[in-house]
This record gives structure tokens, C-alpha cells and sequence, in this order.
């Protein structure tokens, strides 16, 4: 009797300390918004491009959740929430009333809308190309990408490294308005207007949490 309950209490604790390895192994993060960072890059283009200006358009609200497994990098994903209402215009070098007139115009009906559609999202379905380094890895990330009511596949490659309790992703991504059922703005009659591409790049920190 007394062996049999050592033998179950053995198997047990190797059952325990597995578990326990892979719960380690798929680690669970929170989104840290405090300290990450993501920048919209929009740009003018027209007949008198020279006299618009480029825009800079930072997130402050950045919410959502990450897996992530060393061993097995294809099974981590994560999920991004954005509030629509905390892209805010940063066009450094120009006057505050330019700001809040394209602050007001991006948040408006034509272009955000941000009343109506108050989250962009991106939620992973996959993970390709994975290649360890002694500074991370690089990988190709795929997924659903929901801005401005409509969502689209998209994928872009990613540099992610866990250290120190702490998962930090960085790259960047481009893709056109028009995708999103979105007109980019011309003034001057169409003499200066904006791009249809955006480029999107980020830095994306998240720590383990303690589920």
C-alpha cells in the first residue's frame, strides 16, 4: 500500500512539473500600452505635394494580449486592440492650429470616423517563417486586421524577443485606405492630397502575467 502511494505520488509530481514546464513554455503576456509605441506615417502626393506636409499620427491607447512559446514559436499569437480615439496628430514642427485642423479632419466622418467605428484590431491566425537568433527572433506573423469596419488578411514580418519576464515586438507594416473603405483626403481641388498607402510601424511591449 505504502508503495503504491509513492509510485502515484511520483507520477503525479512529473505530471505537475510538466504542466508546469509548459505553462512556462506558452507564456502569457499583457499588452504594457504605457510602453509601446505605435506611429502612422501618412504622405502627400499632387501637382503642389511641396506646399502639404506629411503627417505623423501616434496611438496612445494600446491594449490586448500575447502567447508566447520559445520552443514552439508557431503556436504564440496576440491580439491588439487600438482605441480609434487616441490617434492623435505629433506633425512635429508645426503650428498648433495645423494640428487640430487635420486632428479633426482624421477623426472625422470622412476619414476615422471615430464615433462610429471606436477600435482598429489585429488578432494573429498565424506564424511562418521563424529563425532564432542570439537577439530574437524573426518571423513572418499573419492575420485579421479590422480598421474602420472592415477587416483584411494581412502579413509582415516580426522581430520579437522575450527577456526578463518581457515580450517586445517590432516592424512595420504598409497598407491603403482604400482597402478600408477609406477616400484619402485632397485639398486644392486635388492639387495636394494624401497617399493612398500608410506605413504603420510599431513596438509592442507586453509582460507575463500571472494567469
Amino acid at each position: 500500500m505504502r508503495r503504491r502511494f509513492s509510485v502515484g505520488t511520483g507520477a503525479a509530481a512529473t505530471l505537475l512539473a510538466a504542466l508546469a514546464t509548459q505553462a512556462q513554455e506558452n507564456a502569457a503576456y499583457a499588452i504594457a500600452g504605457a510602453q509601446s509605441k505605435l506611429e502612422i506615417h501618412v504622405y502627400k502626393e499632387g501637382m503642389f505635394k511641396a506646399f502639404g506636409h506629411d503627417h505623423l499620427i501616434a496611438a496612445k491607447e494600446i491594449s490586448g494580449e500575447a502567447r508566447f512559446d520559445e520552443k514552439k514559436i508557431e503556436e504564440s499569437m496576440v491580439r491588439l486592440q487600438i482605441a480609434t480615439k487616441s490617434l492623435t496628430v505629433v506633425d512635429p514642427g508645426e503650428s498648433e492650429k495645423d494640428r487640430t485642423e487635420v486632428q479633426a479632419t482624421m477623426a472625422g466622418e470622412k476619414v476615422l470616423d471615430v464615433g462610429k467605428f471606436p477600435e482598429i484590431s489585429f488578432a494573429s491566425t498565424g506564424i511562418s517563417g521563424a529563425k532564432k537568433g542570439t537577439e530574437g527572433s524573426e518571423l513572418t506573423i499573419s492575420g485579421k486586421l479590422k480598421l474602420h469596419g472592415v477587416e483584411k488578411t494581412v502579413s509582415f514580418p516580426l522581430h520579437v524577443r522575450a527577456a526578463n519576464e518581457e515580450l517586445r515586438g517590432e516592424g512595420e507594416i504598409s497598407i491603403l485606405q482604400s482597402d478600408y473603405g477609406i477616400t484619402p483626403v485632397k485639398v486644392g481641388g486635388g492639387t495636394v492630397k494624401v497617399k493612398d498607402k500608410l506605413k504603420i510601424s510599431f513596438t509592442i511591449v507586453a509582460t507575463k502575467s500571472n494567469r
